[in-house]
């Protein structure tokens, strides 16, 4: 298999994020040097979420958005408070190559569809964070909840049955994000990516 790197970067207050399942942020660069850095590196595409936009309610980042397009010419997934098919439309238009939905895709599953047919699933990321519940489903499995809001509010819903909603209402493409293993430098939650 081709191995692609596709480095996904955390913004919060216009400025690249680092931390710990979710906590703990720390500021770690310029979102369009970040880009840059990652563009003159070999990375295959980059991801920009930000990762407060919903939980603080604020506008998309289109300015970052447009900015970060300007330096780099790997294809460019944003997300981070898209709350209509005109959000993700903006998104486009500034320079981002496919649009990452999470909170609002809960909120309104239908904005996947509507989004998948005016754009094309190719353009339609449904990113989904996932915490490992403690107790196991009722087959005696491990399973994960999905958390919306930056990782801030439990959903009750299975991610695995989630992934397969979304995939049916056309997301092109799934942004699975372990709460468990994020930060931790300890490698991919491999049992979640295998579920």
């Amino acid at each position: 298999l081709t191995k692609r790197i596709i480095p996904c970067l955390d913004v919060d207050g216009g400025r690249v994020v680092k931390g710990i399942s979710f906590l703990r942020l720390r500021d770690a660069g310029d979102p369009a040097e970040m880009a840059k850095l990652y563009d003159q590196e070999g990375a295959d595409e980059l991801v920009f979420l930000d990762i407060t936009a919903s939980s603080d309610h604020r506008d998309i980042m289109v300015d970052v958005v447009r900015e970060v397009s300007e330096q780099v010419f790997i294809p460019l997934t944003v997300g981070g408070g898209i709350r209509s098919v005109e959000d993700v439309k903006r998104m486009l238009e500034a320079g981002a190559d496919k649009v990452s939905i999470n909170t609002e895709a809960i909120r309104n599953p239908n904005l996947v569809k509507q989004a998948a047919e005016q754009f094309g699933n190719q353009c339609i990321v449904v990113a989904i964070d996932a915490r490992r519940r403690h107790i196991k489903d009722t087959r005696n499995e491990l399973s994960w909840e999905v958390y919306t809001h930056g990782g801030r509010r439990p959903t009750g819903i299975d991610v695995v049955e989630w992934a397969n909603n979304m995939a049916n209402a056309g997301a092109g493409e799934l942004l699975v994000t372990s709460m468990d293993a994020d930060g931790h430098q300890n490698g991919y939650d491999l049992e979640l990516i295998k579920i």
